[in-house]
């Protein structure tokens, strides 16, 4: 066999696992992709019903700011700009039905290159991730944006002879933006213990350092909570308030996963320091 006989069939051994990985990604795309699409055309074709669904905490801020509820008028300065936000509001709603799938596609494009006891662990993240989106999203639809909406509200300003009219009118993509903006701020912030629990589990990070840090998250959830939501001081407190509880909940869950690694290993240690003590000795020649 010459010399490029040999090179050649080095390169197929090493090109045929990275060709078998590019196929698997490929299908993995291709069911991503397929399912994103389909709930999009899903959500397009509800996105005035969905639209209105979000135009309900703006109905209970008009209630709150003892505003009649049923003359709640959204509007579009544009021709094309409803059709738009219909648009992006499927996106919007494609991509949050999807998840379980991609999550799920992408947890067996890695799987196999994880071990069992990494497979058991990463698991319940892959689970727990979209609940917690769900319950940050549920924060938002059902307290924030109506506490919003309300602190808008009451800078409308009633029509005197000394004043003018001042009416909220908000265009249906900016009322969109906002919603988009809350849900997806909540959802990132509501990410942290999970983030946090799968750096301790692989030994990034321990209860100890986040303990340390605890100040300066405080400070920093502050500041991203002023670049992430509106600039008004209740959105700004409803996402750093929230964000500083799950900061402590990240540290009482590091906190779990360090005590049980220890109770892992020790067991192991005993294990191994059994096996030892009952292995008889070598006879002596």
């Amino acid at each position: 066999m010459s010399v490029s006989d040999k090179e050649r069939e080095e390169i197929e051994k090493s090109s045929a696992p990275l060709i078998e990985h590019l196929i698997e990604l490929r299908r993995r795309l291709i069911w991503s992709l397929g399912g994103f699409f389909v709930a999009f055309l899903v959500c397009f074709f509800f996105a005035k019903r969905l639209f209105n669904l979000l135009v309900i905490p703006f109905k209970w801020a008009t209630q709150w700011a003892g505003l009649d509820p049923h003359k709640v008028e959204l509007i579009y300065t544009a021709p094309q700009e409803f059709f738009f936000t219909q648009v992006k509001l499927a996106m919007f709603g494609g991509m949050v039905i999807a998840f379980p799938l991609i999550a799920t596609q992408i947890y067996k494009f890695i799987a196999p290159g994880l071990y069992k006891n990494e497979r058991s662990a990463f698991l319940p993240f892959l689970i727990a991730s979209p609940i917690l989106f769900l319950m940050g999203a549920s924060l938002v639809y059902f307290f924030f944006t109506p506490m919003v909406m309300w602190f808008f509200l009451a800078m409308q300003q009633v029509g005197t002879n000394d004043q003018v009219q001042i009416s909220l009118l908000p265009k249906v993509s900016e009322y969109l933006s906002l919603i988009m903006t809350l849900i997806f701020s909540f959802g990132l912030v509501f990410q942290l213990p999970v983030v946090t629990s799968l750096l301790t589990r692989v030994g990034l990070l321990s209860s100890q350092a986040l303990a340390e840090k605890r100040k300066w998250a405080i400070v920093l959830s502050f500041v991203v909570a002023a670049v992430l939501t509106p600039p008004d001081p209740m959105s700004q407190c409803g996402l750093a308030i929230p964000t500083i509880i799950l900061y402590e909940v990240a540290i009482w869950s590091s906190r779990m996963i360090e005590r049980a690694q220890a109770r892992d290993r020790l067991a192991r240690e005993q294990a191994e320091s059994s096996v030892a003590s009952n292995t008889p000795d070598a006879p002596s020649t």
